[in-house]
């Protein structure tokens, strides 16, 4: 009767610590474990002039399903700013998305597109910009609402990487991942 006791307390404590560890490995990274990270990114200073970009996004598994490149024509007026985005896929096909931004102070920004559901919300720390948003996405024939977990990490003045996951129902669905790169 001793031996199942101990059994079932060390078969407990064995759940409880593998649980513990599942919920810790959830928890991803935040904006502010960039807050040190250098080159400071200022979104109102590096989205203002053109700025082009080359993306690709890819399914669950890592395939690569469409390739796209894109012009964004990018201004400012105080705290509010508009990126003017015209994507060409290499499928031949085109799109165009014109966020209206508006810088809410201490590096927050909200935003808002034609395609995007609801407003976008996100946070600059350090040289990272985490944006998330729903965004209303054409899938053969019907519209899907999949959520975005953009994140955007300044390399130097003109470049900066991005990696966006999107999901639906908490489900991983694929990645966009792009380069931009500001016009001298």
């Amino acid at each position: 009767m001793m031996n199942r006791r101990k059994l079932l307390a060390h078969s407990a404590t064995g759940i409880t610590a593998v649980s513990a560890l599942g919920l810790v490995g959830c928890a991803g990274p935040t904006v502010d474990d960039y807050a040190q990270e250098k080159p400071a990114l200022d979104l109102r200073s590096y989205f203002n002039g053109t700025v082009d970009a080359w993306g690709v996004f890819t399914d669950r598994q890592g395939k690569v399903v469409k390739r796209f490149t894109v012009e964004m024509l990018c201004t400012w007026q105080g705290e509010q700013g508009v990126l003017d985005e015209s994507f060409a896929y290499s499928d031949g096909t085109s799109e165009k998305r014109i966020w209206r931004l508006t810088h809410l102070g201490e590096g927050r920004y909200q935003g808002t597109a034609g395609d995007v559901v609801g407003t976008a919300s996100g946070q600059t720390r350090g040289n990272t910009f985490r944006w998330g948003y729903t965004l209303a996405l054409p899938v053969n024939g019907t519209v899907l609402n999949v959520s975005m977990d953009d994140w955007m990490y300044l390399m130097n003045e003109r470049v900066m990487l991005n990696k966006a996951r999107m999901s639906k129902w908490g489900i991983h669905l694929g990645d966009v991942t792009l380069s931009f790169t500001r016009r001298a």
